[in-house]
């Protein structure tokens, strides 16, 4: 972990008095939030990674409560495409990325700021079932994806979704990936990809843990995390879009998500902590 220096630590808790004393120290590409030592305010727009749907509403509930100041909209899709309207001029002020691949690529073609890259999570993925299954997922592990009553396995697709391109590794790894291929109903991003197991429209598929934690899936289903080790990291980062017209109240989301407070939701949507 990189250690603040003393006058960036104090700039945060500045920010920390203005926001609801949630600033902290954190990792990877913490940038300087400014020399105006106002409060941030006024309203900003997000693209999102669609697995952090539940847990970004709840966590946006918490800053507004500490930060009312500041009006935050949101758009869920899938970080490709979001990479795609970023680098197309869409007026976007913070990227959030399943893959912290694309806030990168977006600095290096100085479409982002380039001290703002911040990795805020990793994420996990699962093979999940709705209540009513024949699949005993828990028992059967991986091999759920070879059970007779299955004709349609949902992933996201992995052209542009980081969790598509997760459960395209899973299944060659395990070296299912031909059996099954023609099996696949391709979501446009991991929220979809859930919404078709979860209407039965597949009968099982690889999602993301976060959205399985949710409490309108929990209820409904159940699942089998896949091990870390069997697909490549999921690290999930963000970076201010340039062309942001209040970069202020961006830094202030950022250092909220990256904070004590907006840690604890995304542990309690199973994700791990960015180190």
């Amino acid at each position: 972990m990189r250690v603040l220096s003393c006058s960036l630590l104090s700039v945060l808790m500045l920010l920390a008095a203005a926001c609801g004393g949630n600033a902290s120290t954190h990792t990877s590409g913490n940038a300087p939030l400014g020399q105006n030592n106002a409060a941030p305010s006024g309203g900003i727009t997000v693209a999102a990674a669609a697995d952090l749907k539940f847990a970004l509403d709840d966590l946006l509930k918490d800053f507004a409560k500490d930060c009312p100041q500041v009006e935050v909209k949101v758009s869920y899709g899938s970080s490709g495409n979001f990479h795609t309207q970023i680098a197309n001029g869409a007026p976007f002020d913070l990227y959030l990325s399943a893959d912290i691949g694309f806030p990168r690529k977006l600095i290096a073609a100085d479409l982002a700021d380039k001290d703002s890259e911040f990795l805020y999570a990793v994420g996990r993925i699962v093979i999940w079932v709705p209540n009513d299954s024949p699949i005993d997922v828990v028992a059967l592990k991986a091999d759920s994806l070879k059970h007779s009553s299955i004709s349609k396995i949902a992933i996201a697709n992995p052209i542009h979704a980081p969790y598509g391109r997760a459960a395209e590794a899973v299944l060659k790894k395990l070296g299912m990936y031909e059996a099954v291929k023609d099996k696949f109903v391709l979501g446009e991003n991991i929220a979809q990809t859930a919404q078709f197991v979860e209407s039965g429209n597949a009968q099982i598929g690889i999602i993301a843990m976060s959205l399985a934690m949710a409490p309108s899936m929990a209820s409904k289903g159940k699942y089998w995390e896949i091990p870390l080790e069997d697909y490549p990291r999921l690290e999930q980062g963000g970076c201010i879009v340039s062309s942001s017209k209040n970069k202020g109240a961006a830094r202030a989301l950022r250092s909220y998500v990256l904070g004590e407070k907006g840690q604890a939701v995304l542990k309690r949507y199973g994700f791990y902590k960015a180190e």
